[in-house]
Order: C-alpha cells, then structure tokens, then sequence
C-alpha cells in the first residue's frame, strides 16, 4: 500500500453535534449524505431498521457487514431504487422523500452495481458518453439538423468522456467494445460512466469484486485520487478490507440491517462486538 494513501487513511475524524463524525476538512461544510432513522419492510421482515450514517462533503467512507446484512438495500434506498418504509435520505440538504431515481440522480447521486452493468455492445467511449447525457446543450430540431452546435457539443462531449477515461489510463481503449474488456477494465469503467455523471456522492457497490490485488491496490489509489481531484464524497461496500481499512475514513458495520459499529479503521479493527460479527462468538473456554 502507498505512504500517501496510507496518511488518506488516517485522516483524524471529529464529531458533530449528533452522533455523527466526518473529516477534519470538512466539519464546517454541510454533509452530502444524511440518512436518518432509515428503515424498510419486505412483508414484515425488516431488512434496514434505524439506519444513521452522515457523510462529509469530502469523505470516502465505508459500510460493511457479513453477507446478508442489508449493505446494497441500504444503497438501493439513497439511490431511491426503493422507497424507505421509515425515516429520510437527505441529499446536500435536500430531502430525497417522493422522489425517482432520476430525480436523485439530478441531486448528485451516482453508484456503481455489484453485477457489471455496461452496454456491452458499444464501445468504451460510447458509455462514458451516456453518462454525460444530463450535460449536453443543444435541442433536438439542432441535433437532426446536424447546426454548428451540434458538433460543438459532440467535441465537448467527446474531449471530456477522454478526460475522464484517462483518470485509469484508459482512453486507448475509446474505440475497443466494452464487452471484449477484462474484467477489471469493466470495473474500471464503470467507475468512469458514474464520474460522468458529475456526482457529488459515488456510491462504489463491491469495486474490488474479481480483481486481483495489483488492481486491488490501483484501485485504492484511484478511489483517493478521484475524491481529491473531483472534491467529492464516496461511499462504498466492500469485502477486501485491505482495502476497506486502507482508503477508508469514517466506517459504517451493518449486521442483520442494523448498525453495530462506527468510527475510523483502527477503532473498527478492534471493536468486539464487530470481531464477532465477522468471525463468531468463541465458545468458552475456547482460546
């Protein structure tokens, strides 16, 4: 692991008036994410029951748990995929209740999925391009007619899908279909479509899913660099916790839909109750 994600990693968390803690750097800045007393109920089984967390506006946290916990419906409800049985999502202050994904999605909100999800017949820059779609600035009668700001828009659009490709040293492969891409290139540009979106909170559903752990630490080294370039929030689940504990600053633990544990790596690696989570409770007598 890289010194400078290692000192990332470390980044002294502080605490708000509520329960909550975010970055140093962004205590006076209002919080991109604010999940409040955040529920839902599948035919009375409560898969999210009282779910807080708060994110600053720059901080790259995790939520993790074992398998089953409630991690991705967690993430479906901030994405608006469903709508919460209980409590609120808030969204740079704005209350997300009522709304669609697309409307959610207009509010800054852009994630990645734990199955890859590309057109895997286009080509690579093609699906940068759709998630560029929001920023594009001409109508349709000029697109049809093919006018000067058409093809001023289309050059926009294609220097800054290859801007955002070359952020994992990608944009040689503009023209390659993505479907014949490794599986991490995959990974990788999927991460790239959501930048495109212009998000200010990147929710990252398992990014470490199949790679092998030079992609794992290039990944970790991405994740950082995206937030100090982009001045962003991010959120991921993930299971590598090499990961997890290297890039992480604030850590949410969720088990059987509720929150067990908070705070930075060194806190979470030492916790009990999270020990057990993960590993069992020992038997007594047991060493």
């Amino acid at each position: 692991m890289s010194q400078q994600v290692k000192r990332r990693a470390n980044t002294k968390m502080v605490p708000l008036q509520s329960d909550a803690i975010v970055p140093e750097r962004d205590i006076n800045k209002a919080p991109v994410l604010e999940a409040r007393h955040l529920g839902i109920e599948f035919g009375g089984l409560k898969a999210v029951d009282d779910f807080n967390l708060t994110i600053g506006k720059t901080e790259i946290a995790g939520l993790i748990g074992p398998n089953g916990a409630g991690k991705t419906t967690v993430f479906n409800l901030i994405t608006k995929v469903y709508e919460p049985t209980m409590g609120a999502v808030l969204i740079n202050g704005r209350d997300t209740h009522g709304m669609n994904i697309v409307q959610a999605s207009k509010l800054g909100i852009a994630r990645t999925f734990q199955n890859i999800r590309l057109f895997d017949q286009m080509t690579v820059e093609e699906n940068v391009r759709i998630g560029l779609h929001n920023q594009i600035k001409y109508n349709m009668f000029t697109g049809m007619l093919r006018l000067p700001a058409y093809w001023k828009q289309e050059k926009k659009q294609h220097d800054r899908a290859l801007e955002l490709l070359h952020i994992f040293d990608m944009e040689k492969l503009a023209d390659e279909q993505a479907g014949s891409l490794p599986y991490g290139a995959q990974r990788r540009l999927e991460i790239v479509r959501a930048l495109a979106t212009n998000p200010s909170l990147l929710l990252l559903d398992e990014p470490a899913a199949g790679m092998n752990p030079h992609e794992t630490e290039e990944l970790m080294e991405n994740i950082a660099k995206i937030r100090d370039q982009f001045q962003i929030a991010i959120l991921l689940i993930e299971h590598d916790m090499s990961l997890v504990m290297g890039v992480c600053e604030g850590i949410c633990v969720l088990n059987f839909g509720k929150i067990i544990a908070k705070g930075t790596a060194d806190e979470i690696q030492a916790n009990p109750v999270v020990i057990e989570a993960y590993l069992g409770k020992k038997k007594e007598g047991q060493a």
